[in-house]
């Protein structure tokens, strides 16, 4: 019996939700497996990605052949990188204190290359966010100098009114009083 391990597909329509499972390959994709070993949601930035780390290393220490995709994921936890090293104990290229210490320094490469990514992400929406304000505080400040204007303009031109009718007043007064 050929084991895969491959993604079922959850969620929602245009909401995918992935669990990362080990199926007979004859099993429908969304149907009957053997062991769920994770899950993957590509709607967050960067996508998530749940993984039981051991069962991924014995499934694919007893055979167990990985889709195209659930290949990219496994490398990108590191799990293909474990398998190789291992690989590479049982042929005696090195121990496996060595394996452990590649490991450790590929996975903290990898970890400091995801902090990077994700601070690059919120100084971003931060930064943008700081440009929507920025554009709002001047588009409110002109606003407030227009209305500002008018007010100025329209008292000018009540206090111009009131002198000019007082003026003609002013002058029939005189006129009376001669």
């Amino acid at each position: 019996m050929p084991v895969k391990i491959r993604l079922a597909r959850h969620g929602r329509k245009r909401n995918a939700f992935y669990h990362i499972v080990v199926a007979d390959s004859r099993a429908p994709r969304d149907g009957k497996y053997i062991e769920r070993i994770g899950s993957y949601n590509p709607n967050t930035n960067p996508a998530t990605i749940n993984l039981d780390f051991d069962k991924a290393i014995n499934w694919l220490g007893n055979g167990a052949q990985p889709t195209d995709t659930a290949r990219a994921i496994l490398s990108y936890e590191g799990v293909m990188m474990k398998k190789h090293l291992l690989d590479g104990v049982k042929k005696g290229a090195f121990d496996e204190a060595a394996a452990e210490v590649k490991y450790e320094a590929w996975k903290k490469e990898k970890d400091a290359k995801i902090n990077a990514k994700k601070d690059g992400l919120t100084k971003t929406a931060d930064e943008a966010a700081k440009a929507r304000f920025d554009a709002e505080t001047k588009i409110s400040n002109d606003r407030a100098e227009a209305i500002a204007k008018r007010l100025v303009d329209a008292e000018e031109a009540a206090k111009a009114e009131a002198a000019a009718k007082e003026a003609p007043a002013a002058e029939g007064s005189e006129e009376t009083e001669a």
